[in-house]
């Protein structure tokens, strides 16, 4: 051991982020006391952002496997079969602690990070997608924070040559705080030509590869794996330091190194850099590992082996070479400007062995480090106990509205719906050229040379998960699902991105634990696998103007296949004249085919100030035979526009057409008679579908056990009634007035 290792004390233990009892699993794993360098190594794969210590007893209750998987859970990626000897390889990742300290280095790297992840197994990435969280409009922070982060993504993105195509953001309290960066990419491979991460073959070389190491970055995952105090600031160290056009660079050296035969496994240094990235390897490929740190590329003097191997500097690789193909691989990235270093050798031993300046500064078993880290089974609440916890209010009687057109207007302008073009303009949305649709339920992107297309979305509704996790997290699943189904495309496989607080208080357990269940649930129902995903855990802030734990937040990436582009569909009426219907399960309500569930509902929070109730009900029978018929319908040319209903319910979502299209809508005099609820109820299972052929969809719904209720007719330049009654008019809400309220709140917020 070096001799020059500082005594390990208590201290320096709890600033290492173990725990008195870890630190015990420690010198029993080693027999010893460690060096420093082995701590900090054992720190930043113990922790929670590396370990899943929490969380693994839980994820494997979650289904991962059908026909079309290729890839689960545990490499890089997940890989699913799309068909012709293609695959999709695709996966969603956390970057909300270093968003939060500072926001354009934070979500660039996230974006960064999650496309090594896609093109380390061998996929050329063709989209990005993203799920935003943010705290309250008026918090002083925040109009900063919202800058930073659509500007890194963008400009990392928009440098790498990758299109943002679909993504979410939504503005709550809950996350003055601590904000939520998660950070999705999908790419498309050869299905006989994937990469793993195993490392095998004794005495094969292992290969630096991208750029130096530097010392941004130290300690990240360790950071992520603890909720903010007041010194949150004191952390921007931490946070890794991006540069796209080396990405860039890194994409096309692998890409071109994967058409030979000379790769045995490839790991994407992310999270604690060389350390996971090298374990992982080894672990995988039930080996040993042996580094010489003189020969690790660094960009800073003096930096020490604890130093390298913490540090999580962006655009680096780790790869095994069979032997003799070094010559040829180094050429390949000198090419194009990169890094390259044989810095050691795969081993028998299963041990993580470290050389500098010939002498050992570690020998770590890798049982303990990865397979044998510490798992905890957290308390958690029943879910009665919970609901006594979280103190959701009842929804009680429903209120009134004197006036839906001017509720309409509130809803259009609020934080929650507001247009997002102020975010999406600053995203490249059509680099590759392969872009077919943005801004509708889901992004849709051709898979290049070909009649498919791949569609992305991501979705969540974190105060139905605050109200019951169980069910919120079946809902974030089922709404993917829709979204998917709503551009015509058969879904195939879901990523996921869990941010929740500290799992070490039960009811924040137990929303970890029953938002899962539901999850599970939900996959297995809808034949909608997960494949890949992460967890973020103490998503939680003491510093000042902050709050607390954040909403539950289970973020939800889906990707679905269209074998056809030319039937895809959008969510812009197409022609005065057609007809639009509420597509729902047939139960009959006194005068409509629907129900109105107002618990939870951004109508009953934007309009009456008032979180209350239970969330929305999700029957999976229903979620998956609507969405049958609704990819039915697409492919026939039957529904010629679709939308789900979701946030803001029937009425917002008809207006979100009538925008998209620029064409207006009658509603049917009958919406208004005293059925407030159903026009803003947020009731699951339900689509809006424009038609020129109405008995055909109404015969082929019937068939399906379905029920389509006539809503209105595309017409004129506003949502009104039709027919009114005694010629009283009860709505008429002109387009030019929506799409004002629905441009004001970005436009105004990002000008003071």
């Amino acid at each position: 051991m070096p001799a020059d290792s500082p005594a390990i004390t208590p201290e320096i233990v709890e600033q290492h982020g173990l725990s008195a009892e870890e630190y015990e699993r420690v010198l029993h794993a080693l027999g010893r006391e460690p060096n420093l360098v082995e701590l900090g190594i054992f720190s930043v794969m113990w922790s929670e952002h590396c370990s899943y210590k929490s969380s693994r007893l839980h994820l494997k209750k979650l289904p991962t496997e059908a026909p079309w998987v290729i890839c689960g859970p545990g490499e890089n990626a997940g890989v699913i079969d799309i068909g012709d000897g293609q695959a999709a390889i695709f996966k969603m990742e956390s970057h909300n602690h270093p968003s939060y300290i500072e926001p354009y280095q934070g979500a660039a790297t996230g974006v960064g990070g999650i496309l090594r992840d896609v093109f380390t197994m061998g996929a050329r990435p063709i989209a990005n997608a993203n799920a935003l969280r943010f705290g309250r409009p008026e918090h002083p922070k925040m109009q900063h924070l919202v800058k930073g982060v659509v500007a890194g993504i963008g400009g990392y993105g928009n440098c790498v040559g990758v299109p943002t195509v679909a993504g979410e953001t939504n503005f709550h309290p809950a996350y003055d705080g601590n904000i939520l960066v998660n950070a999705m990419t999908v790419g498309v491979a050869d299905a006989d030509k994937i990469f793993y991460s195993a490392a095998t073959g004794v005495g094969n070389p292992i290969v630096y590869v991208g750029s130096k190491t530097g010392r941004d970055g130290i300690h990240g995952a360790t950071m992520a794996s603890a909720d903010f105090g007041e010194d949150a600031e004191a952390k921007r160290p931490t946070v890794q330091v991006g540069d796209p056009f080396t990405e860039k660079l890194l994409i096309e050296a692998c890409l071109e190194l994967m058409a030979t035969d000379a790769i045995v496994a490839i790991q994407d240094m992310g999270a604690a850099g060389l350390t996971s990235s090298s374990v992982e390897m080894a672990t995988n490929g039930k080996a040993g590992i042996r580094l010489v740190m003189d020969h690790v590329p660094c960009r800073e003097e003096g930096m020490t082996p604890y130093e390298m191997m913490l540090s999580e500097s962006q655009e680096r690789m780790l790869m095994v070479l069979k032997p003799g193909k070094e010559p040829m691989a180094e050429a390949i990235f000198r090419k194009w400007e990169l890094d390259f270093a044989v810095i050691g050798a795969v081993t028998d031993t299963g041990h993580m062995v470290l050389e500098w300046r010939g002498e050992v500064v570690c020998d770590i078993p890798l049982g303990p480090l990865a397979a044998d880290a510490p798992l905890y089974d957290r308390p958690y609440l029943s879910k009665e106990d919970y609901k006594a916890w979280a103190q959701v209010k009842p929804l009680g009687e429903i209120p009134e509205s004197t006036d839906i057109g001017a509720d309409l207007l509130k809803l259009m302008a609020s934080p929650a719906l507001a247009s997002k073009r102020w975010i999406w303009e600053q995203y490249d949305r059509q680099v590759g050229g392969d872009t077919l649709q943005t801004g509708g339920d889901a992004g849709v992107v051709r898979v290049h040379g070909t009649r498919k297309a791949l569609a992305i979305t991501t979705d969540c509704t974190p105060r139905y998960v605050y109200a019951d996790p169980y069910e919120g997290g079946k809902q974030a699943v089922a709404e993917a699902y829709r979204n998917l189904c709503a551009v015509g495309a058969r879904p195939l496989a879901v990523t996921n991105c869990l941010n929740f607080g500290n799992p070490q208080r039960p009811e924040i357990m137990t929303q970890l634990v029953h938002a899962l269940e539901g999850m599970g649930e939900a996959c297995r129902a809808l034949d909608f696998p997960i494949v890949s995903g992460n967890v973020s855990l103490y998503n939680e802030s003491k510093a000042t103007g902050g709050g607390s734990a954040i909403l539950p937040t289970p973020a939800i990436g889906g990707v679905g296949i269209i074998e056809d582009y030319s039937k895809m569909a959008t969510i812009g009426f197409k022609s005065d004249g057609n007809l639009v219907f509420v597509l729902s399960d047939g139960e009959l309500s006194p005068k409509l085919h629907c129900e109105g569930h107002l618990g939870q509902s951004l109508w009953l929070r934007e309009i009456k100030g008032n979180e209350a109730g239970d969330p929305p009900k999700v029957d999976l029978d229903v979620e998956r035979s609507a969405g049958e018929f609704v990819r039915d319908a697409v492919a026939a040319g039957i529904a010629l526009s679709v939308h789900d209903v979701s946030d803001g319910g029937l009425l917002v979502a008809a207006t979100e057409m009538a925008l998209a299209g620029d064409r207006g809508l009658a509603v049917g005099s009958e919406w208004l008679d005293d059925t407030l609820d159903l026009l803003f109820g947020e009731d699951q299972g339900r689509y809006l579908i424009e038609t020129a052929d109405f008995e055909r969809l109404i015969d082929q719904a019937s068939a399906a056990g379905l029920v389509v209720e006539y809503l209105g007719r595309v017409d004129g330049a506003a949502i009104w009634e039709d027919h009114r009654v005694d010629g009283i008019c009860r709505l008429n809400v002109p387009l030019s007035d929506l799409r004002a309220a629905n441009e004001r709140f970005f436009r105004e917020w990002m000008e003071r």
